[in-house]
């Protein structure tokens, strides 16, 4: 289980985001405070003040199921590997940067201790596509088939004047956010059978903007639409593909991105009054990779914290 200083007594005490000192992209899970939920999500609410934590409760939705995550070291790819591990996933690759090693290992750690899921952990940049076709045959030859993939992996930087918007910049965010994603695709689909799922991760940016993440909010609505257009051409093949667009989620992404001032308070400005945690997005993933979802291929989930958007 995870250790006290990863979670919180209650849903108030990882809600309140303090400043945090600065970190270098991707980010790294354990040196963020408090430390992002991973499979608690509120519970009980005791009288008007604070929400019980409970742990996620899991009903064999993916027994026997194999899975890559892209960028499943931490935040919401660490959480959606957890909760498919605890669904009865037999064994899942997670892709993370050298850099977030420690992450990679803290959660494969966590996953095999809970669970009888395998975890096979492979450093790698996605944004290649020679890199891409190596992770799906790592991941093949470790558990002999593929039946879900999830494009996670994700890289944002501020830019306040387009003026100033640097072009490596901009093909670093293209390579990681959106090539990854179809590069990934390309290499999976080849051992992918009828009842597999793609899941693909944009973001309410999406389709509501943001002005100092224009590269990164312009990727996002490129996974919209690569989602769309794929979920079409393999529709035919019993494979459905989907996505999902969170809000303001408590990630490593997020200390990696804005200035200290600018992560306190955050993601208080939506309906619901704070930010959201990874583990109330992952259910989203496990939604969409289950049967539960069956009839569904070419959407997108919004756990953002009830900002409306329109498709």
């Amino acid at each position: 289980m995870c250790s006290k200083d990863e979670l919180p007594q209650n849903l108030e005490g990882v809600s309140s985001i303090p400043k945090q000192g600065p970190q270098d992209q991707p980010g790294i899970q354990s040196e963020m405070s408090p430390r992002p939920l991973v499979h608690h999500l509120p519970g009980t609410k005791h009288g008007d003040h604070t929400t019980e934590l409970q742990p996620y409760r899991a009903a064999g939705k993916l027994e026997g199921k194999t899975a890559i995550i892209t960028g499943g070291d931490s935040g919401i790819g660490c959480s959606v590997a957890t909760l498919f591990a605890l669904e009865g996933a037999s064994g899942i690759t997670i892709v993370f940067l050298p850099r977030e090693e420690e992450d990679a290992k803290e959660t494969k750690n966590r996953i095999e201790k809970q669970s009888k899921c395998k975890v096979l952990l492979i450093a790698e940049d996605v944004g290649y596509e020679s890199n891409c076709e190596k992770i799906v045959c790592e991941h093949i030859k470790a558990f002999t088939k593929l039946d879900i993939l999830v494009n996670n992996s994700s890289e944002q930087h501020k830019c306040e004047n387009i003026e100033q918007l640097p072009a490596d910049q901009v093909e670093r965010t293209f390579r990681t956010n959106i090539f990854g994603m179809i590069f990934m695709a390309k290499y999976a689909v080849k051992h992918m059978n009828t009842g597999a799922v793609i899941i693909n991760t944009t973001s309410v940016t999406a389709y509501k903007g943001h002005k100092s993440l224009i590269d990164y909010s312009s990727t996002k609505g490129a996974i919209t639409a690569f989602t769309r257009s794929l979920s079409q051409q393999l529709a035919s093949r019993g494979i459905r593909v989907n996505a999902v667009a969170p809000g303001p989620i408590w990630t490593p992404l997020i200390p990696a991105s804005f200035k200290p001032e600018e992560i306190e308070g955050f993601g208080q400005k939506v309906p619901l009054g704070r930010a959201g945690q990874p583990s109330e997005v992952a259910t989203s993933y496990v939604f969409l990779a289950s049967a539960d979802s069956s009839y569904m291929t070419g959407q997108v989930l919004h756990p953002n914290g009830g900002t409306v958007v329109n498709g």
